[in-house]
């Protein structure tokens, strides 16, 4: 693709890597969890649930950069994360001390939402081996000199994890830079995440300081008021449609503050229920803005990790079609998708994906 220049695949062993920790969910299903009596599981975390998406449904050979404590539970982590067909070899295991005191593994409980009940989200994830992370841990020379990878995604969930964790994100991403690899970055701005750290200040410090490197930036509207500080005049999450001429304008503005950027993406989305969404995505590339099909009253199961199925399906148009306005609706379809069935991750092909796009319909396949 010419104005990205992505490396050809038979360069690298993998087209895709992830930076982020990823964390056992525990899905309390149609109940809630503070009564719950029997959890579903699964494994989740923003970063990788792109490359997980990238795999499993796009085909792609991808990779997972992370650390888990060494013990059932991080095993157990590790074989959904087999089963979803990323490499898990570069994995940095740490020791358990037997009950947590130095280093544990993340637990997300998350309710899917209902209706007027919102979904939500409880993390256990203080002092997990993913958030110990420091600058040196990774050999980053290696991963990206000598296996090389076409691609490399991390984000701000996993920055914002502890104070060395953006140090490693930065000596990634100049590492990847460095040998010509593309990078991007999804804000994925969480407020319990960064509220006892600094908040929103220490969040743009942080963010700020990233985005100069990246070429790919992705988030939504509170993304990028949050972490970067740019906001969308006059839009309001309560009228009927969403202010595109704002998202157009904001995104003027965003890449006038980095020329680094060559895509910037964000997702468009109006809760009317928990359940009923209208969703779309816009998408920025040399210069022009990309809007993708709208997805007007998409009845949802599991809205966790749309976005990121969004990012997975955008990065796939991207290193495959040269065509900002196919990657920004294979993104805005498989998105669409990935919130009709349960967890994290997607469980989508990519024949339904291209005939979302194409408007196939509901019928039953027989």
């Amino acid at each position: 693709m010419s104005f990205l220049n992505i490396k050809p695949k038979d360069s690298c062993t993998y087209d895709c890597i992830s930076l982020g920790e990823i964390m056992l969910r525990l899905d309390p299903g149609e109940g809630r969890i503070r009564s719950a009596r029997e959890f579903r599981v699964w494994e989740g975390g923003g970063e990788y649930n792109v490359s997980r998406g990238l795999r499993k449904c796009f085909g792609m050979k991808c990779a997972v950069v992370t650390s888990l404590a060494d013990n059932e539970v991080g095993r157990l982590i590790e074989d959904f994360i087999m089963q979803g067909g990323v490499d898990t070899s570069l994995i940095k295991w740490v020791p358990y001390d037997g009950i947590g005191r130095k280093v544990r593994n993340g637990l997300n409980f998350t309710e899917r939402g209902f209706g007027i009940r919102g979904a939500l989200g409880v993390s256990d994830r203080a002092n997990t081996a993913a958030s110990q992370l420091k600058k040196g841990d990774i050999d980053w020379e290696y991963i990206f000199g000598n296996l090389g990878t076409r691609w490399f995604h991390t984000g701000g969930i996993f920055a914002a994890l502890s104070d060395t964790t953006p140090e490693v994100v930065l000596e990634a991403v100049l590492t990847a830079k460095k040998h010509g690899t593309i990078v991007s970055f999804d804000l994925n701005y969480r407020p319990s995440l960064w509220s006892h750290i600094g908040g929103k200040k220490r969040a743009q410090e942080v963010n700020k300081e990233i985005a100069k490197y990246i070429d790919v930036m992705i988030g939504n509207e509170e993304d990028f008021t949050a972490c970067l500080g740019f906001e969308i005049e006059g839009n309001d999450q309560n009228l009927k449609e969403l202010n595109i001429e704002g998202y157009k304008a904001m995104i003027n503005e965003v890449v006038k503050a980095y020329p680094n950027f060559k895509v910037v993406a964000t997702t468009l989305r109006t809760v009317k229920t928990a359940t009923i969404n209208d969703w779309s995505a816009i998408c920025w590339a040399e210069g022009k803005v990309y809007k993708a099909k709208d997805y007007p009253n998409l009845e949802i199961l599991d809205r966790v990790g749309g976005g990121d199925s969004f990012a997975s399906g955008l990065v796939y148009g991207l290193m495959t079609t040269g065509d900002a306005l196919k990657a920004v609706n294979y993104g805005a379809a498989h998105g669409a998708l990935a919130m009709t069935t349960p967890g994290d991750t997607s469980m989508a092909s990519l024949t339904e994906v291209e005939g979302v796009m194409k408007g196939a319909g509901a019928r039953v396949i027989r």
